[in-house]
């Protein structure tokens, strides 16, 4: 577990170890590609256990994801220290890995962070710089959002360091850009 000092907030988060499952591929030789395309861009995807999440990862990988990009798997905790919790998130993420590995041919890093999920993730954005940030959304309805507040909502307002992609859940369309 390391801690992190990001300007006053400072935050604990463990990396996880990623299956070897996934082969090493080398950097793609795009001669014709320059800059950004080149190199990759880095797409940070706030993860949970839930369905929503998994829509949003999805829609990530065959909407926004291409070769030579990195994902960077965000899932926020009460407690990095709980060891249950992070056996379980571990292996969601080993299993999202693997798959953006066989769809989109990408690479995933992944983090358990401590914290408030909007923070966490907004914090995350501001120190990898992505493309985009990608959130499900929770399937709250307007009313219970507006009295308990909302991960997409917290993000979409403090979040300046890259756009933020709220995908609906399956039942309520195409994501929408913020």
């Amino acid at each position: 577990m390391e801690t992190v000092m990001e300007d006053v907030e400072e935050y604990n988060y463990r990396e996880v170890k990623l299956p070897s499952l996934i082969p090493i591929v080398p950097e793609p030789e795009l001669e014709r590609e320059t800059g950004e395309r080149r190199r990759g861009r880095d797409i940070v995807i706030g993860i949970d256990h839930g369905p929503n999440s998994k829509h949003a990862f999805d829609w990530a990988l065959i909407h926004l994801c291409r070769l030579a990009d990195t994902i960077h798997l965000v899932h926020a905790v009460s407690d990095v220290k709980n060891q249950i919790v992070y056996d379980l998130t571990q292996g969601l993420m080993e299993k999202l890995a693997v798959e953006a590995f066989e769809v989109a041919m990408v690479k995933t890093v992944a983090r358990i962070v401590q914290g408030d999920p909007g923070k966490v993730i907004c914090l995350e954005a501001e120190r990898t710089k992505p493309a985009a940030v990608v959130l499900g959304t929770r399937g709250r309805s307007l009313f219970q959002s507006v009295l308990q507040g909302s991960v997409g909502e917290y993000c979409f307002h403090h979040c300046k360091a890259a756009p933020v992609v709220i995908v609906p859940g399956k039942d309520l369309g195409d994501a929408s850009i913020v």
